[in-house]
């Protein structure tokens, strides 16, 4: 077997398992939506319509991530991030950024909507990924590499949490404490900056009435079944109804309006409830595999940068994955994050279809020194 050949074989893994989830996703948002659809929209394909359109576009932006020379986007990633600050700044604009449940997330264009947090998770990786790279030698000045990096977090972080969007600010810390941890930051200074963030972290949880709300129907559901808890019984309904094998494909009754969401972010709820014990844990066993590909892409990757962006890559949908799942099942406090490449979410689509690609962009460098 040459050395290139493990790498061949994840890329393979690394496509297949998103293809799949991919289709999956077309199926089941189709399932969970079409009833809400027909009695809203007055058409029942109106979701998964607009699903296709944005799995199109991601489709293209996927095949251009795993062909662009990233050695010359490299040379672009302040810029790169820059345009994700500049974006998250403008959709807080009253009348620029559109506004809906009391968050301003979202810029909308011809009926469609974009939301630039989706866009600055990648941005951020790339910058994070070059910065460190770059930075390699002086990791352990506080003043010339420690700060400025955390400044960019806490910018980053802080502007997505105003919209207000606490979970994916707290989703791209992670990420982004993944990669100064690999990198070789000193253990203090991860300490003492998680020591910090704790106590704001609680702060902003408890802060606001709807995320005391959320806390509380994570710890007690059954107090108030049919307030706070309702979501996370009415999934718990939908998992436990479902069995080993579910009740076929379809048949879901959580979807008819029971389970808000559940063509989004649980999803996951409504795949257990119509194929069962063994449809989740297939999609489980999805993204494991994928994972497991994805990691064998990044150690065999030939330079630094490459494997920082392909962690990166790599935690964001592994995060994303295990938090929405933990949330269905009733693991975590609900968060509002989506299924990567299931639930329906046209910007989440098109930046996990972007990190897929350039994934498969960073499969083939290995191939090139064979």
């Amino acid at each position: 077997m040459t050395s290139a050949e493990p790498v061949r074989r994840a890329r393979t893994l690394l496509l297949g398992c998103a293809v799949v989830l991919l289709a999956i996703g077309v199926v089941m948002i189709y399932s969970a939506s079409g009833i809400y659809a027909m009695e809203k929209m007055k058409d029942s394909a109106y979701f998964i319509k607009r699903h296709l359109v944005y799995l199109v576009l991601g489709i293209f932006l996927a095949r251009w991530a795993s062909r662009v020379d990233c050695k010359a986007l490299r040379r672009h990633t302040r810029l790169i991030l820059g345009i994700g600050v500049a974006l998250l700044v403008l959709v807080l604009v009253p009348h620029v950024g559109a506004s809906a449940g009391g968050a301003r997330r979202w810029f909308k264009l011809l009926g469609f909507s974009f939301q630039p947090s989706e866009y600055l998770k990648i941005a951020i990786i790339f910058y994070m990924a070059d910065y460190l790279e770059r930075k390699r030698e002086t990791l352990h000045d506080l003043r010339t590499t420690v700060l400025p990096a955390l400044f960019v977090l806490g910018l980053c972080a802080g502007l997505i949490v105003k919209q207000p969007d606490l979970g994916t600010a707290v989703t791209v810390a992670l990420v982004v404490f993944i990669l100064f941890f690999v990198s070789g930051f000193r253990l203090r200074v991860l300490a003492a900056t998680t020591a910090a963030a704790v106590p704001v972290l609680l702060f902003l949880m408890l802060a606001k009435a709807y995320r005391r709300k959320r806390i509380l129907a994570f710890l007690h559901p059954w107090d108030d079944p049919r307030g706070v808890g309702y979501q996370i019984i009415q999934s718990f309904v939908a998992l436990g109804s479902g069995g080993i094998f579910g009740v076929g494909l379809g048949q879901s009754q959580q979807k008819l309006y029971y389970l808000p969401e559940s063509h989004t972010d649980f999803i996951f709820s409504i795949i257990g409830e119509e194929l069962g014990f063994l449809g989740a844990s297939s999609v489980v066993l999805l993204f494991l595999i994928f994972i497991f590909a994805g990691m064998v892409i990044v150690f065999r990757a030939r330079s630094v940068f490459s494997q920082l962006l392909g962690l990166g890559l790599v935690s964001l949908i592994a995060l994303e994955a295990i938090i929405n799942v933990s949330v269905s099942i009733g693991a975590l406090p609900t968060k509002g994050l989506s299924l990567p490449f299931i639930s329906y979410g046209g910007s989440a689509l098109l930046a996990n279809l972007t990190a897929l690609g350039f994934l498969l962009n960073i499969s083939r460098e290995p191939l090139d020194t064979t």
